[in-house]
């Protein structure tokens, strides 16, 4: 399954002093970039990457599971800093299929709630 990532800095992590500034980026930045282009090469990482202009990031990722994502995106360096968004993904195909069975159902006379064994009037 593919999952959508965005992390941005917390406001509570901007650094203030120039020693914060030095530790951020030697402790945090540069591995997580390390990390990110190592899952990159190991296709877990399928697009995306560093935001330009501001501290983020934003990049497609495959995982199996969810805690399989959920262990990934936590075991970068940068997650303790950042706000992190985990959207999951469906395929074109996927959401294609999921419409058209809706789609017959309101043929049907059904609303999207009701199920296949109940009716507005009968």
């Amino acid at each position: 399954m593919e999952y959508l990532v965005d992390m941005r800095l917390a406001d509570s992590a901007r650094s203030t002093t120039v020693a914060d500034g030095l530790v951020f980026i030697e402790q945090y930045i540069l591995p997580t970039l390390e990390l990110g282009e190592k899952l990159a090469g190991e296709h877990r990482i399928l697009a995306g990457g560093p935001l330009s202009g501001s501290i983020g990031l934003s990049f497609i990722m495959r995982a199996d599971t969810a805690k399989e994502i959920d262990e990934i995106v936590t075991g970068l360096p940068v997650w303790p800093r950042m706000v992190t968004t985990v959207t999951p993904l469906t395929t074109w195909a996927g959401r294609r299929n999921a419409l058209r069975s809706r789609l017959e159902r309101l043929r049907a006379g059904k609303t999207p709630g009701e199920t296949q064994g109940s009716g507005a009037a009968q």
